[in-house]
């Protein structure tokens, strides 16, 4: 295939209940082959070789749309927006205002609330070598204020690299934590679970939690732990924890992870700008898919962090432009 690049909605995918239709996109490049929905940003499946050249989707996803609407839950390879992970109470302060969020994980604001980003259908059109993901989100949707004009573009590069760019501007202060909620398993989606894989991140703290998963504000050493993933070793289970990168908030991406899978070869080198990495190993799935059958490696800031003056801001104030760049390389070995 060389650097040529194919891009193309390849049509329906579904219809929502009020007759929105969801397309699928199409993008293919050296070797990768990624679907994405117009439906939540989902990256509904990626392909990409083994040693031997065998191709084989490495990331867990539905065949139908209804599939996503039934498990909303694991939110399966989509964007997620206004805040990914957690804010404590579903409340934060900012600027002398205490702002009320949408309470949908207990007491808590997950993944930006009952009807986040990951469940809204946005504009698409496409873009060299990929394609373009936007929407409004309305001041005082799911109780963030800001009326915040956003997009994602998804690009694959020349070596078949996926590279998602974020970029959003806001008409007042809001606070905004953007990333994609994919689940891989280099090994393939029928091969059971990924615990076998072999992960490195470049990070030597971590942010414990509570009984919540909310971060207790401390910034934790991770040596002699369970947490300790600085040279690569199985991953496991019993992990949803955000890892402090070592590099922080960097203007480009800069490698923070590897995903090895040794059956097959497959690599992932995960690269991000952003300053904190969710792992998840997805210990509870809805059927038919078992207990960690993939690992979320979710670039972001931090949980929280409205919450925890001392972590890095994700205040966003008018005429300032957020961005974000993460990609996602593959190769085998």
């Amino acid at each position: 295939m060389g650097s040529h690049t194919t891009e193309h909605m390849t049509g329906l995918f579904g219809t929502l209940s009020d007759g929105t239709e969801v397309h699928r996109w199409t993008l293919e490049r050296a070797g990768t082959r990624v679907e994405i929905l117009t439906y939540g940003g989902i990256v509904r499946s990626l392909e990409t070789p083994d040693r031997e050249g065998r191709t084989a989707n490495v990331v867990l996803g539905f065949p139908t749309l209804d599939g996503y609407l039934t498990h909303p839950e694991p939110y399966f390879g989509a964007l997620v927006g206004r805040y990914a992970n957690r804010i404590a109470g579903a409340r934060f302060p900012l600027d002398g205002a205490v702002y009320a969020l949408e309470p949908n994980d207990g007491t808590h604001s997950l993944h930006g609330g009952t009807r986040g980003f990951d469940k809204r259908v946005w504009d698409a059109e496409p873009v060299q070598h990929g394609l373009r993901l936007s929407r409004v989100s309305p001041h005082g949707e799911e109780g963030f204020p800001g009326r915040l004009e956003v997009s994602a573009t998804y690009t694959l590069d020349a070596s078949g690299a996926l590279r998602i760019t974020y970029e959003a501007v806001t008409d007042a202060p809001t606070v905004l934590n953007l990333t994609s909620h994919g689940y891989v398993n280099l090994a393939g989606p029928d091969a059971g679970p990924a615990d076998g894989h072999e992960l490195r991140i470049a990070a030597s703290r971590f942010t414990p939690v509570d009984a919540d998963l909310i971060p207790t504000g401390e910034l934790t050493d991770v040596s002699g732990s369970r947490f300790d993933f600085r040279e690569p070793r199985k991953t496991g289970s019993g992990y949803d924890h955000n890892f402090v990168l070592d590099k922080g908030v960097t203007a480009a991406p800069e490698e923070v992870a590897e995903l090895h899978d040794p059956a097959s070869g497959r690599t992932l080198t995960l690269s991000t700008t952003e300053p904190g990495l969710q792992l998840y190993t997805a210990d509870h799935l809805p059927v038919p898919f078992v207990p960690g059958a993939g690992i979320a490696l979710e670039t972001q800031h931090f949980p929280d962090s409205p919450n925890h003056p001392h972590f890095p801001s994700t205040v966003l104030r008018p005429g300032q432009t957020f961005r974000s760049e993460t990609v996602y390389g593959f190769s085998a070995r």
